[in-house]
């Protein structure tokens, strides 16, 4: 029989309180400082984390990075006001240093009991390992060689090829005044490629790339061939590209991670913050419709492996399967513990944090829309003039009206329902709310994005994940070149 290994709680202890001579009384000490004065939420932040990044360019790695960092942030909150405070140095001198300093907003007057430290164990998504340590810095290269030699083997028109590995060992310790003591141990991998295609003077790029919470070793030859295959194909694709038509007409999106449109036009809108406030344009329409019946959209952040899975959000609340829009239902928003307790519901678990030097808000895990019942080449079928987008690049969303602006760098001009050529400079222009309206067609053929997103807000950034299947959208605004 195999002995188990420590649990996460284990590894964080022995990560971030033992040898810096802290243990759960500490913990409980330093909230009875914060406690000293009245206060509605209080919770200790603890994390370390080592990260890495290679840059491989014409056969030689042309950048690395290494990095690590510690450290605990501090915050207490009386009804919708916080104070936060956090260092780098885990020693009891200075988080009673901290405390000190958010306690001042607290309401003076009867001191609260400290609770007992209650451990909640998370779900274990993915295992405890450290990937930076695991695989030596030779097989690392190694990786990168492989990938670019696979890709530029591929087509003389190839004339250059840019790879990048990255990988972290993140370890989180949460300590709440409720007494909730949670961990979690977060592996993250990512290799992207890009791909420099010439022909006649013309020069086009493609992308692709992968990973999640796992080692390099997810890393394999056929995992390597079809980073490499799909970089080729979408720059050569685009080198045939003419210039996109412009004009309202009908879109059909592909699978994957064209749901990163969904992401940024709707998801951040059902964020618990934004609505709270009010500024969203979903605000006050839990049980109304917004969106075309068959549409349901879901945040689930317990899907194993995933890049934007957590077995516990940052503030030590385990993590869900959300159901935000059922049938073009309104249901729900994504909460962290201020804004549920502020809105009088539960927290999902989606507090995140960049890091401990940041505070933590309601923020996305892998957010994605639920499969339909047709078939995609129906679905394509179906499209007498408009534009297919296999895949998106940069955008932009007005939290406020939902008005979003997104750069496809891969689409094609159909007619006939049939895909006649590719286009160069689709920009797809909307409305989130009005476009969830427009909804027509949705496919059978849900997939999730390779492992490759990050969503900024409030100036930090964290891992997510987005999918959808294939889906038809009526009337929307094209803004192109020709």
């Amino acid at each position: 029989m195999t002995k188990p290994g420590p649990s996460t709680l284990d590894i964080a202890k022995a990560t971030l309180l033992t040898p810096f001579g802290l243990d759960e009384g500490s913990l409980q000490k330093v909230f009875g400082t914060i406690l000293a004065h009245r206060a509605d939420d209080a919770d200790l932040y603890f994390q370390y984390n080592r990260s890495e990044g290679w840059t491989l360019e014409e056969g030689q790695v042309k950048n690395g990075s290494f990095s690590i960092d510690q450290g605990v942030g501090v915050r207490v909150v009386t009804g919708e006001k916080t104070a936060f405070a956090y260092a780098d140095d885990l020693t009891t001198e200075a988080l009673d240093s901290a405390a000190k300093v958010t306690r001042a907003i607290a309401a003076s007057g009867g001191e609260a009991k400290v609770a007992a430290m209650k451990p909640r164990l998370g779900s274990g998504l993915y295992a405890p390992i450290d990937p930076v340590s695991g695989v030596g810095d030779a097989e690392k290269v190694r990786l990168l060689e492989t990938v670019e030699r696979l890709a530029s083997a591929q087509d003389p028109r190839v004339k250059q090829v840019i790879g990048r590995l990255s990988g972290e060992y993140d370890v989180v310790l949460v300590a709440r005044a409720d007494g909730t003591l949670a961990a979690d141990v977060r592996p993250l991998v990512h290799l992207s490629l890009s791909v420099i295609v010439e022909q006649d003077g013309r020069r086009e790029q493609g992308n692709a790339g992968g990973g999640g919470r796992f080692g390099y070793g997810h890393f394999d030859d056929k995992v390597l061939r079809r980073i490499a295959d799909e970089a080729v194909r979408q720059a050569l694709t685009n080198l045939e590209s003419r210039p996109a038509p412009a004009g309202m007409m009908s879109v059909v999106l592909g699978p994957g991670w064209p749901g990163i449109l969904l992401h940024e036009a709707i998801g951040h809108g059902l964020e618990g913050d934004f609505n709270r406030k009010g500024t969203s344009a979903f605000s006050g329409r839990i049980g109304e419709r917004v969106a075309a019946k068959g549409v349901t959209v879901v945040d689930d952040g317990t899907i194993p492996d995933r890049r934007g899975s957590l077995s516990i959000d940052d503030e030590g609340n385990p993590t869900g399967h959300n159901v935000l829009i059922e049938d073009g239902i309104l249901r729900g928003y994504m909460q962290d513990s201020l804004n549920a307790r502020l809105m009088g519901v539960a927290p999902t678990g989606n507090g995140r944090r960049e890091s401990y030097a940041s505070l933590p808000m309601p923020r996305m895990t892998n957010t994605y829309m639920h499969a339909g019942d047709k078939d995609p080449g129906e679905i394509l079928a179906s499209l007498d003039r408009g534009i297919y987008c296999a895949n998106f690049g940069g955008g932009e969303v007005d939290i406020t009206n939902g008005k979003f602006v997104f750069s496809a760098s891969e689409a094609w001009w159909v007619e006939g329902g049939k895909k006649l050529y590719p286009v160069k400079g689709a920009t797809l222009i909307g409305n989130g709310p009005d476009a969830l309206t427009r909804v027509s067609l949705i496919g059978n053929d849900l997939a999730l994005d390779p492992g490759i997103g990050m969503c900024g807000k409030e100036g930090q950034s964290v891992p997510v994940g987005v999918g959808q299947p294939t889906l038809r959208i009526e009337g929307l605004t094209i803004g192109g070149t020709a």
